[in-house]
């Protein structure tokens, strides 16, 4: 008699499966049908009041095929990963002292990290608005230190639309990052430095591998919510600076066109799932390489 048979390694099969049901039911009534609607209303056509029409068809699909587009698709894929790659540069040394920090100090910082968080989005996209106006403060202190000219344009640029972007989402990097550094057992970092490697390489080789997870939360946490965004671009980065997200919600909102917005967020979609089932396939076959 195996242990798969033995009638307590069933009751706690069935006592995992009853525990696991509720979550597993929830993420597919608010998540997986969703996203399968989407998927289904982008071959369905539009009728001329805003709605789905019957019938299936290609051409939503081929839609797509706008000559905008590419400029919009590439600004969104640069602005992305720029953001990300900055929030991970910035909060790599911000979890790590956190996590370093005396506990006291630990607890404020980490205080101090979420308090954004208290106040409304927009509120604070648009106090980024208020301080970089031609009259705002930030302009001001520009030109009287000599480092912008008086006639300059803080708002309404791609850069503009980056520095907020980054701020609004430096946060959802450096908790996964310090929450993984916490538990980060800091003295093998000792141990290397004893052994004759440079703080750098130590910090390199020994720390970034041992919050590599944490380091994969933060950058999904960034990444995702920046290519779906809309709201930072059309307020402080104008039709100039427009990304996929804009395009999804003026399509929505705007046109009407229900089934031309679900194509675009479908191929969004896909975008996004498409190097994480990657990663997981190729993760999949180390470990299965691994195994004796």
């Amino acid at each position: 008699m195996s242990s798969h048979d033995h009638p307590g390694a069933r009751r706690q099969t069935v006592a995992e499966w009853l525990l696991t049901a509720a979550p597993f039911t929830w993420l597919f009534i608010l998540f997986v049908i969703p996203t399968a609607l989407v998927f289904a209303i982008a071959f369905k056509p539009s009728d001329p009041w805003g709605g789905v029409g019957a019938g299936w068809t290609l051409e939503t699909v081929r839609s797509l095929r706008n000559p905008n587009y590419p400029a919009i698709i590439w600004r969104t894929l640069w602005i992305s990963a720029v953001t990300t790659v900055s929030c991970i540069a910035l909060a790599l040394p911000c979890g790590y002292y956190i996590a370093r920090a005396p506990y006291r100090w630990r607890r404020l910082l980490v205080l101090l990290t979420v308090i954004p968080f208290w106040t409304s989005f927009l509120i604070r996209i648009f106090a980024w608005k208020v301080l970089l106006h031609p009259d705002g403060y930030v302009k001001r202190a520009l030109v009287f230190l000599r480092l912008a000219d008086a006639d300059a344009i803080l708002l309404y640029h791609a850069g503009t639309v980056l520095l907020v972007m980054i701020y609004t989402l430096l946060p959802f990097a450096i908790l996964p990052i310090y929450a993984a550094a916490e538990r980060f057992d800091f003295r093998l970092v000792e141990a290397a430095r004893d052994l004759g490697a440079s703080r750098w390489r130590a910090f390199r080789q020994i720390f970034l591998p041992g919050i590599r997870r944490g380091l994969l939360t933060a950058v999904l946490m960034v990444l995702i919510p920046s290519l779906g965004m809309y709201i930072i671009p059309d307020i402080v980065g104008g039709t100039r600076s427009e990304m996929i997200g804009n395009k999804i919600a003026q399509r929505t909102f705007v046109d009407r066109n229900l089934p031309h917005a679900s194509a675009l967020s479908a191929s969004l979609t896909l975008a996004v799932m498409a190097p994480m089932l990657w990663v997981l396939y190729m993760q999949g076959r180390r470990r299965g390489e691994t195994r004796p």
